[in-house]
C-alpha cells in the first residue's frame, strides 16, 4: 500500500542512523564540556554568601564586580542585576560561592567600599544571606527523586495509553529522549558559562513538558494510523507518516515559543537583567533540542527496539 500524501515527506526512518549519530555527538560533547569548560555550580548547590543591594541609575556590572572583589581581597564572585518588585528600585546581587561563607568583617568592608565608590547611585543593603552547602545538596537530591518518580509515572502512563503499539517500550524511548534533552541543556549552560542554579532546574522542567508533549502527540498519531491502515503499512512507513503529519504542529508550537523567548532575551540584554538571560537563552536551546528529540529520536528509536522485540518473539515462537 502506498504511503498517504502529506505536506512534508521527510525520510526520517531512512536517515535514522544520522539522527542517532547527531544525538550521540551532542550528548558526548555536553558531558565532555564539564571537563573542557568547567561547570559553575551556583551558591544554592555549593553554599556561600548572597548579598543584595538596591541602587538608582545605571551600574557597569563588570566594573562593579572588579571593585567588589578588590574590597574583599580578590575573592571570586558572581554579580547580576535585576529589580526589586517591592520598592521598584534596581538591584545588584553578589553571589560568593564558599563553604565558609563571607565573614562579617568582609561584608562590612564590602558594603563600605561600594557605598563610597558608588555614592551617586544611592546604594543601600537590601539583604545578606549565608547559604549552607547541605541545603543545596538536599535540594539536588529532591530534584533527582522527583525526576525518577516522574519518569516511572510517565512510563506507566504511556504503557497504558499506548499498549497497542508496545506501550512500555514507547515509554522507555520517551524517557531516553528526555534524558537526551536534559544532558544537552546542561551542556548549553556549561558552554555559555552560566551557573547551574534554580534557573537550570526551571529550564529543565519546562523543556521536559514541551518534549514529552510532542512525543506523546506523535505516539498518538502512530496509534491512530495503525488502526486506520490495519497493518497495510510497515512499522517504518507508519512512523514516517505519523512524524510528517505532526511536523507542522511541532514546528509551529516551538517556533512561537522560541520567538517569545527571543523577545524576552533582547529586552533582558537591553535592561541588563542577567537572571532572565540565564533562563531565556538555554530555554531556546532546549526548545530546539526537545522538538528534535521528539521527532527524530524517540519515535525512530522506538521502531528499532520494537523490531528487535518482534524478532526475538518470532525466534522464540519458532523454537
Amino acid at each position: 500500500m502506498n504511503i498517504p500524501e502529506t505536506k512534508f515527506k521527510l525520510p526520517v526512518m531512512e536517515k535514522r542512523k544520522i539522527f542517532f549519530i547527531i544525538s550521540t555527538c551532542l550528548v558526548v560533547f555536553s558531558i565532555l564540556s564539564t571537563f573542557i569548560f568547567g561547570a559553575k555550580l551556583d551558591i544554592q548547590f555549593k553554599g556561600g554568601t548572597l548579598i543584595t543591594y538596591l541602587y538608582d541609575g545605571d551600574i557597569d556590572t563588570a566594573q562593579f564586580k572588579a571593585d567588589a572583589m578588590e574590597a574583599i581581597g580578590g575573592l571570586d564572585m558572581n554579580v547580576s542585576t535585576g529589580s526589586d518588585f517591592t520598592t521598584g528600585r534596581n538591584t545588584v546581587k553578589i553571589s560568593l560561592v564558599s563553604n565558609a561563607g563571607l565573614s562579617a568583617d568582609n561584608q562590612i568592608a564590602l558594603s563600605t567600599a561600594i557605598t563610597e565608590k558608588y555614592a551617586e547611585n544611592n546604594i543601600t543593603l537590601l539583604e545578606s544571606t549565608d547559604v549552607s552547602p547541605s541545603a543545596g545538596s538536599e535540594f539536588f537530591k529532591k530534584c533527582l527523586v522527583a525526576a525518577a518518580l516522574s519518569s516511572i509515572v510517565l512510563i506507566i502512563y504511556i504503557a497504558v495509553r499506548f499498549k497497542n503499539i508496545g506501550g512500555w517500550l514507547a515509554g522507555v524511548c520517551a524517557i531516553i529522549a528526555l534524558f537526551h534533552d536534559i544532558i544537552i541543556v546542561y551542556g548549553a549552560f556549561v558552554v555559555m558559562h552560566m551557573d547551574i542554579n534554580a534557573n537550570f532546574m526551571a529550564v529543565i522542567l519546562t523543556i521536559l513538558g514541551y518534549s514529552v508533549n510532542d512525543t506523546i502527540v506523535i505516539y498518538d498519531r502512530i496509534r491512530e494510523n495503525k488502526t486506520l491502515y490495519k497493518g497495510n503499512l510497515t512499522l517504518e512507513q507508519l512512523t514516517d507518516l505519523s512524524i510528517n503529519q505532526s511536523l507542522t504542529r511541532s514546528i509551529h508550537t516551538s517556533v512561537t515559543t522560541i520567538f517569545a523567548m527571543l523577545a524576552v532575551t533582547v529586552v533582558a540584554l537591553m535592561r541588563g537583567v542577567d537572571s532572565i538571560i540565564s533562563f531565556s537563552l538555554p530555554m531556546m536551546v532546549g526548545l530546539i533540542i526537545g522538538t528534535y528529540s521528539s521527532l527524530f529520536l524517540a519515535s525512530p528509536l522506538w521502531v528499532v527496539l520494537e523490531n528487535m522485540r518482534r524478532n526475538k518473539s518470532e525466534e522464540k515462537a519458532k523454537a
